[in-house]
């Protein structure tokens, strides 16, 4: 199909961007999610404002022990830096494995986040590592907490006029996403990711609900004594998953289980 009308700008700097924000318009970074919904009808813009070229959106840089990637930043990129794979390998093999080597090489983790396709992996590790969404608009910056960007299936709380500048990503070495697809189309049927902190060991998983799912309970039986085995059994509990022809339910409540407990084998002692 062919998207209705819109109008392409491409502003020189973020200020010029965000000046141009407003109701009708969508940003445009890699597009592999944007473009498609465009063409199926699925969404509408008046404008699309393309940010993918703005240098000052395709840096990445370690502040006091937090990785700050540029929206702009593709998977591809992320899975060569030098930083991302020393302070965080497991977003660096997310970067290395997401998708196809097309997709990997335009599409976006901060897109991922903007678009909040609950089948995504970007949505579930940012939740589990705690990743920020820093904001720009007219109003100023702000930075939105993961457990607080996803409110529905593809909806989150950024509003007309945002504009997604970086990912704050706290640097961990003991964190691993596991996964279960099918080669066709690299979307998980379901996902977890473990993340092993001070405070103990965080999860969350992709594919069981409207949104990226924290495992609460897994994290609550960890603490409680019991061993990854047994808290992995309760990873589909509270969950709402698709019933679909990739997979009914109750299949998908089997494999967060089993992802959980592969995950969790890879961070826990």
């Amino acid at each position: 199909m062919i998207p209705a009308r819109f109008d392409y700008l491409r502003p020189d700097g973020v200020d010029e961007a965000v000046a141009l924000l407003g109701p009708g318009t969508r940003v445009l970074a890699g597009g592999h999610s944007l473009i498609p919904a465009l063409k199926l009808r699925q969404t509408t813009a008046a404008r699309l404002v393309d940010v993918g070229r703005l240098a000052a959106l395709r840096t990445v840089e370690l502040d006091a022990g937090v990785l700050v990637i540029g929206a702009a930043v593709t998977y591809a990129e992320l899975a060569a830096h030098p930083l991302v794979r020393r302070h965080c390998p497991v977003l660096a093999r997310l970067g290395g494995r997401v998708a196809d080597p097309q997709v990997r090489h335009r599409g976006t983790p901060a897109g991922a986040l903007a678009h909040a396709d609950p089948a995504g992996d970007a949505p579930a590790i940012a939740l589990a590592l705690g990743v920020e969404v820093a904001v720009r608009s007219a109003a100023g910056s702000r930075t939105v907490p993961a457990g607080a960007l996803f409110t529905g299936r593809r909806e989150t709380s950024l509003r007309a006029g945002d504009l997604v500048t970086a990912i704050r990503v706290p640097a961990h070495d003991a964190a691993w996403y596991e996964k279960f697809t099918r080669v066709s189309h690299m979307w998980a049927i379901a996902g977890a990711c473990a993340v092993r902190g001070p405070s103990g060991v965080r999860v969350a998983l992709a594919n069981v609900a409207a949104t990226p799912w924290r495992a609460t309970g897994v994290e609550g039986a960890l603490r409680d004594g019991a061993t990854p085995a047994e808290a992995a059994a309760l990873a589909a509990d509270g969950t709402d998953p698709p019933d679909d022809v990739h997979g009914p339910a109750a299949y998908r409540r089997h494999l967060a289980r089993v992802v959980t407990g592969r995950a969790l084998a890879r961070v826990t002692p």
